[in-house]
């Protein structure tokens, strides 16, 4: 039995997936969530709507580092609507990338939902709190 299925077994339902769009940033943003400094994230809702398997609060999640490899269990907190126009100075601190500002984020995030072609400053994200709860 590998990590992951072993992890599947102690965690009945539990999704295993990397933050980010390209290995370098599952790598970063992973390591940011086991170093307690990362504690929220956020999706489109486009995106989130069209995943079946959605999170809910309570829900486990098997984080993947760039390489496919399970790093942490984290525990979804809450989730919450929020326009991307009105993302708050305490959510982008709780992401925990780069200088922890605003700036950075609306910055970062503006990039990546360009890439994925949803960006809108009047998009709605689900804003996600999390708890690591192992660390693997």
């Amino acid at each position: 039995m590998d990590v992951i299925e072993g992890l599947k077994l102690k965690y009945p339902r539990a999704r295993a997936w990397a933050f980010g769009d390209n290995p370098a940033m599952a790598n970063e943003l992973a390591d940011l969530v086991v170093k307690g400094i990362k504690t929220a994230s956020c999706c489109s809702l486009a995106s989130f709507n069209a995943d079946d398997a959605a999170p809910g609060p309570g829900s486990y999640h098997i984080i993947l580092n760039g390489q496919g490899a399970p790093v942490c269990v984290i525990r979804m907190l809450s989730l919450r609507l929020v326009r991307f126009s009105e993302v708050t100075e305490a959510f982008a601190r709780k992401e925990g990338e780069g200088d922890l500002s605003l700036a950075y984020w609306r910055e970062e995030h503006k990039a990546f939902f360009t890439r994925e072609r949803v960006y809108a400053e009047d998009m709605e994200l689900v804003a996600e709190e999390f708890a690591v709860v192992e660390v693997v």
